[in-house]
């Protein structure tokens, strides 16, 4: 499969040179037809000559396509005029005009027209109607039968038939294909304009969490404050152990601030970390913040050479993942990771309500949400995250009730490098 395939100008050569392939065959068994089926004597030489020539063509032409260099309109209109003077000194030797054949000058325009801009569809038509004019005038007569003019007739008559069904054949495969071609570009368009909007409303959230940032910095300086004092005031046991934990959280919060601002300025290169490793960070990290939240985790079959690229986005999105189970669910819930040289798989499965219909459509869609307090942000960010890291995120109902965040992610092995 020719690597170069998605550019426009290769993919369209590479079907110029397929139907070429097919044009050349053809033109063979026409001829050895006319030689042992119909015995006509024709001047077989520049013929066999004409046909070798767009072989050798066709030849060159593949080995163009393994090339890297663009391939332009001026290119492919050079292509189709070659098609179109071997297909006259063919029809030049056969009849000229009165060949059946002759409505094949109708394909190289079609095509022209349906991948080359008006200039080059014109200049096509420009010289297949000189080439049509001229065998007009210029042909060596077919060799007839002067008395079984039926028969020749006939003849004329299937001909006409075999080229109207090759050129319908011909015309029908190009337009089909020129058809997927624009479908697939305009999914293209529209995913592109998808990401577009997406990462302006992340690079919009960056922005006001920047701003955030700086100023939450004094109101948890207060709050730590006032929380000290208290705690020396403080008689009461039960009293001293909630202030402990207010304190806890604050400084928790502070701890994340200062991660944000050090991440803004220096965002350094991704760190190589194992599934256990980078799940025993999160988890930590993730149990400072939710120190109430409940889960089992389990270790499924890794791959200890492998590695997961890991910055503070990727530790970001599977909290995120996390604190969206957790809120579903008031069990505890279940963590499983498996591993192997390719992909990273995290399963994270709550006791919820599920995901309703509307919830598994819009689910990850900026500012949805299903939770009172809630903003929808979690798991757009995180989709977000993961997808610009080549992996993806699912959410499905299980049968026995509640939901599961299903993440996968690729991995790379020692010899690999980074691939995530």
């Amino acid at each position: 499969m020719n690597i170069f395939s998605s550019q426009p100008g290769h993919a369209q050569l590479q079907r110029l040179v397929n139907l070429r392939s097919l044009a050349v065959a053809a033109q063979l068994l026409t001829l050895l037809g006319v030689w042992q089926i119909l015995e006509m004597d024709l001047q077989w030489l520049p013929m066999l000559t004409g046909i070798a020539f767009l072989a050798t063509v066709n030849l060159l032409s593949w080995l163009r396509l393994q090339s890297r260099k663009p391939i332009g309109n001026p290119e492919l209109f050079a292509q189709l005029s070659i098609d179109v003077l071997v297909l006259s000194l063919l029809l030049y030797y056969a009849g000229g005009s009165t060949n059946p054949f002759v409505s094949f000058y109708l394909l190289p325009l079609v095509i022209a027209a349906a991948t080359l801009p008006a200039r080059y569809t014109w200049g096509m038509a420009a010289l297949t109607t000189a080439c049509y004019s001229g065998l007009m005038v210029y042909h060596i007569p077919l060799p007839h039968n002067h008395q079984d003019m039926d028969n020749a007739f006939n003849t004329h008559v299937m001909g006409m038939w075999l080229g109207f069904v090759i050129s319908a054949g011909v015309v029908a495969y190009f337009v089909v294909k020129m058809a997927q071609a624009v479908r697939h570009r305009d999914e293209l368009l529209v995913q592109v304009r998808e990401e577009i909007l997406r990462n302006e409303r992340i690079v919009a959230l960056g922005t006001q969490a920047a701003g955030a940032a700086h100023e939450l910095g004094t109101p948890l300086s207060t709050m730590a404050v006032v929380i000290g004092e208290l705690k020396l005031d403080a008689v009461d046991v039960q009293l001293r152990e909630n202030l402990s934990l207010l304190d806890e959280q604050v400084r928790a919060c502070r701890r994340i601030l200062d991660k944000m601002m050090l991440n803004a300025q220096d965002s350094g290169t991704p760190s190589m970390l194992s599934a256990d490793e980078l799940m025993n960070e999160v988890l930590d990290e993730w149990q400072l913040l939710r120190p109430a939240a409940l889960y089992h985790f389990r270790h499924g079959g890794t791959d200890t050479t492998a590695r997961i690229s890991v910055d503070v986005t990727l530790r970001a999105a599977l909290m995120n993942l996390l604190n969206n189970a957790a809120d579903a669910s008031a069990q505890a819930i279940e963590i499983d990771t498996r591993q192997d040289r390719s992909n990273f798989i995290l399963e994270i499965r709550d006791w919820g309500q599920g995901l309703s219909e509307e919830v598994a459509l819009k689910a990850g869609s900026a500012f949805f949400t299903t939770k009172i307090e809630g903003r929808g942000l979690g798991l757009f960010l995180a989709n977000a995250t993961i997808e610009r890291m080549g992996g993806t995120v699912r959410l499905y109902n299980r049968d026995g009730g509640g939901a599961t965040t299903e993440l996968t992610l690729p991995v790379a092995g020692n010899e690999e490098g980074i691939l995530a």
